[in-house]
């Protein structure tokens, strides 16, 4: 089945070129668009998709706004991933920690937002950690340290969230550690659950803003 992907920007332009790459994929279609976010909740809940590409800001409705809607009322949400023209805009980062899976640059080439639209569904890896930690280096977080303390990690399991916040893949996890990609899995899920995290992305955050991992 093909991944059901939902267009918001407010530029006619942008959505017509986006729309234009994913369709052109075997495995994705466009299956609605909108212009603002605050149309975002009713055409989610209609056309059901997959991925929603999510641009940060738009005039009325902006990305953060519309993400954390989508997350806080819907069972199952759609993967989100945030389409900007900065990689360190403070408002990506606030989208990252509102809920979104990842971000995408819009000068971004074609196969790369082909592909990250296809990271996104499958949520074994990281997008963009470079650009992550340099956001998070200003968001220290007394919270975030106790909540890392709190879910007294096992060796394995902090090992796992470093090699997590590098970007790596399940599989390149377990490459490096020699272990079964299964293996991996059950480790990410129990990082996920003793954080209280919706995704890897929330975990890298939580992992950067406590000063687990320091950005370099």
């Amino acid at each position: 089945m093909s991944v059901r992907v939902l267009l918001v920007d407010d530029e006619d332009l942008v959505r017509t070129g986006l729309r234009a790459i994913i369709d052109a994929e075997p495995d994705l279609s466009v299956v609605g668009e909108a212009a603002d976010g605050a149309e975002v909740g009713p055409l989610v809940r209609r056309l059901r998709p997959d991925v929603v590409l999510m641009d940060v800001r738009m005039p009325a409705v902006d990305g953060i706004q519309a993400t954390r809607h989508l997350l806080d009322t819907l069972d199952e949400p759609p993967k989100i991933l945030v389409v900007t023209t900065f990689e360190n805009d403070d408002y990506v980062y606030e989208a990252l920690r509102a809920g979104a899976s990842g971000f995408l640059l819009k000068r971004a080439r074609p196969a790369e937002i082909v592909q990250a639209v296809r990271v996104v569904v499958q949520g074994d890896s990281l997008l963009f950690p470079t650009a992550i930690r340099g956001l998070a280096e200003r968001s220290r977080s007394r919270e975030a340290a106790d909540g890392l303390r709190r879910a007294q990690l096992t060796e394995r399991e902090a090992e796992v969230l470093r090699l997590m916040a590098r970007g790596l893949s399940n599989a390149e996890i377990a490459g490096e550690l020699f272990v079964s990609v299964q293996t991996v899995k059950t480790h990410v899920s129990n990082v996920l659950g003793k954080l209280r995290a919706r995704d890897r992305v929330q975990a890298v955050i939580t992992a950067y803003e406590s000063g687990f991992i320091a950005p370099r």
